[in-house]
């Protein structure tokens, strides 16, 4: 059984990673893909509303010929991420009671 997620997972996923450290998309994609299935193709575009929001910010780093765009986590982000992690807490608490409650 795969379970559906939305907007809100990816999004939360995302800043909690780029929060560790500044990452490129590529990279990002393979940690997300480490716990959700997602593609590049679905990933990129929240990397892009992301950084609209201004939760995230870019810069551009030179590596083998190329440049290689990094995502760094902005206060706004932080923000959102500290509010998504309280959300997200309640959310599976709400989950868990009522697992707790069937027999089965």
């Amino acid at each position: 059984m795969g379970f559906q997620y939305g907007g809100a997972v990816l999004d939360l996923c995302v800043l909690a990673i780029v929060a560790k450290e500044d990452t490129y998309g590529y990279k990002l994609t393979h940690e997300v893909k480490e716990t959700l299935n997602v593609s590049e193709s679905t990933l990129y575009p929240v990397l892009r509303r992301l950084t609209k929001e201004n939760c995230l910010s870019t810069y551009d780093k030179p590596y083998d010929g190329r440049n290689r765009r990094y995502y760094t986590i902005t206060p706004v982000g932080k923000e959102r991420l500290k509010a998504a992690r309280e959300e997200w807490k309640g959310y599976i608490g709400k989950v868990e009671k009522i697992l707790e409650r069937s027999h089965v």
